[in-house]
């Protein structure tokens, strides 16, 4: 298990740890009730996976790029094409609506 990321609170680890989730990849939240202790401890949580192999690594920096981008409202509204049945799916929509494979990155 390896520190991943530190988030702005505990509603943004959670939807990250979910949106990793959704490609397999296990993750936890750890320093999660921090934020009463007093002292030098950071109010923050922080996100710590399970990587099994090298290219879980990838994927996982891959989602979290994806995550920040989302999260920052980029690309929200654009239009995709689903790269399983070749529909249009509006931008706000993860999965495709005829076949649910879910956005490429």
């Amino acid at each position: 298990m390896q520190r991943f990321y530190q988030a702005r609170d505990e509603l943004e680890a959670q939807l990250l740890i979910d949106y990793l989730g959704t490609s397999h990849i296990k993750a936890t939240m750890l320093g999660r009730y921090q934020a009463g202790a007093a002292g030098e401890l950071s109010a923050l949580p922080d996100v710590w996976v399970w990587l099994v192999e090298q290219r879980d690594q990838a994927r996982a920096s891959e989602l979290l790029a994806e995550f920040k981008r989302r999260q920052s409202g980029e690309g929200v509204g654009i239009t995709w094409q689903c790269p399983s049945c070749g529909n249009e799916v509006d931008g706000e929509f993860d999965l495709c609506w005829h076949c649910g494979a879910g956005r490429p990155l």
